[in-house]
């Protein structure tokens, strides 16, 4: 005699988010017209979409007449442990919204000690006393990094230095480089009057970039733009051993005024070719183009800016 098979129930189909979503609001509202106007959509349609759940599930889940709507045990059966899943996608969809607008998580900027230094440093305990669900990783860098592919929020680096597509708002003043020296260094070798002057004095270089270029020494004679090949034994690929090289008289260098603010102040070197220097680009803070800004980058940018306006 042959074997006799065991039949066994077809595998239901796949079932719809969107399909069990509409199933919690007739179940909720035990209305059909109520929980269409819920998910703004027809109660045709939505008893076009409970139909399609209950086939591809291949069971009834309501009971419906004329005047009523109930839950049948595998409609209740479903609720009892659907209920509380979806109560979870709307959490974490609402807390994902508010991280996405309120300054909170982490913000991860990448800059330049300069920039640090002369627009970050100066304010960054009262950002964060203003943000204390905030927290701020700041990665300092010599050269230009991709802030893509680096995770990072935003960058902040001078005007020439942005990457390509990205959106870019200047953060603090259009900045000047400025020659400066110490005083010793000016009472044992003279004060230039002129750039090209600059020639005759020890001058300490810095490169820039990954090319190995150096800093140009860039002036304005009237409205003539005049760059000046500087000589010098000494070389730094950063701004603040140049500026601290300086300050301890081995030469005359080339740093933006704003950054040599306190050595200024504090009479470790004084400016030189004032007349001879002008304002360039400002820093900017940049970042990928995105349909919505981050809330922490928000308070940020907004708060840098604030501070960038007001230059002590």
């Amino acid at each position: 005699m042959p074997t006799a098979r065991k039949l066994s129930a077809p595998a239901p189909s796949t079932v719809s988010l969107p399909g069990l979503i509409a199933f919690d609001s007739v179940a909720r509202h035990l209305n059909f017209t109520r929980a269409a106007a819920e998910m703004e959509i027809t109660p045709t349609a939505i008893s076009r979409t409970i139909k399609q759940l209950e086939a591809s599930m291949r069971v009834r889940l309501f009971n419906r007449t004329t005047r009523s709507v109930s839950l049948t045990e595998a409609g209740t059966q479903l609720l009892e442990t659907l209920a509380p899943a979806l109560d979870q996608i709307r959490r974490s969809v609402q807390e994902v919204g508010d991280a996405s607008s309120a300054p909170r998580g982490q913000l991860r900027i990448n800059t330049s000690y300069v920039a640090h230094s002369a627009l970050l440093q100066p304010h960054l305990r009262e950002f964060m006393a203003l943000y204390p669900d905030l927290t701020v990783e700041i990665s300092v860098e010599h050269g230009l990094s991709d802030i893509v592919a680096g995770s990072f929020d935003a960058g902040l680096r001078l005007g020439r230095a942005l990457q390509k597509d990205m959106i870019a708002v200047p953060i603090g003043p259009p900045q000047r480089l400025l020659v400066v020296g110490a005083p010793a260094y000016v009472k044992a070798h003279g004060k230039p009057k002129r750039p090209d002057q600059l020639l005759q004095h020890d001058c300490i270089r810095q490169r820039i970039g990954n090319r190995g270029q150096f800093l140009p020494w860039e002036f304005r004679a009237g409205s003539e733009p005049l760059t000046i090949n500087i000589q010098g034994r000494l070389i730094f690929s950063e701004m603040r051993t140049v500026l601290d090289a300086a300050c301890d008289g081995s030469g005359l260098a080339f740093v933006f005024e704003q950054f040599a603010r306190k050595a200024l102040e504090e009479g470790h070197v004084v400016p030189l070719l004032e007349t001879f220097t002008r304002p360039r680009e400002p820093f900017y803070l940049y970042y990928p183009n995105r349909a919505q800004m981050p809330g922490k980058l928000r308070a940020f940018l907004q708060f840098f800016q604030d501070k960038g306006r007001v230059v002590p």
